[in-house]
């Protein structure tokens, strides 16, 4: 991790395969929740954002046949986290998704794909895709209380390595 401003960033890049989601889940969580006065349930949702947008980003990869990694980025500034979950997919354009129901429809329960990117905006408080033909970059913003320089933090940092 570097220091840019007040900005931190942490880099990791994981294999296309579904069983890396746990460790980015556990890493981005981790941080969140040692840095900064976050309700419980925000880093839940946190926690749950990135899941689905590290599984979309690995399912590209494999639709894509890309032995490429997929790529995540967290910057923490102040007042905020963002996390930028990045693949070589085909790329799509997110405002062509097909509705769905709302949850309290029954129809809801005849999908079951393509909830992941209906939930992510629900969770997150900004999110942005930014999709091409030489992948995506789903880019979630999550506001919330101020990064702290408390013990938590500077155990947190000597296991990552955080400078």
């Amino acid at each position: 991790m570097s220091e840019r401003g007040v900005e931190t960033v942490l880099e990791l890049e994981i294999p296309a395969r579904p069983e890396y989601v746990a460790i980015v889940r556990l890493v981005v969580s981790s941080l969140a929740a040692a840095r900064r006065a976050v309700a419980d349930e925000r880093v839940d949702d946190l926690k749950l954002a990135v899941s689905e947008a590290c599984t979309n980003a690995i399912e590209a990869q494999l639709r894509r046949g890309s032995a490429d990694p997929v790529g995540i980025l967290i910057v923490e500034g102040r007042d905020r986290i963002e996390v930028r979950i990045r693949d070589s997919g085909p790329g799509f354009d997110p405002e062509t998704l097909p509705e769905h129901p709302p949850v309290t429809d029954p129809d809801r329960l005849n999908f079951e794909r393509g909830l992941g990117i209906p939930l992510i905006r629900t969770l997150v408080d900004d999110v942005r895709f930014l999709s091409g033909d030489q992948g995506t970059t789903v880019v979630m913003t999550f506001y919330g209380g101020p990064a702290g320089d408390d013990e938590t933090s500077e155990i947190l940092r000597s296991v990552l390595e955080i400078e």
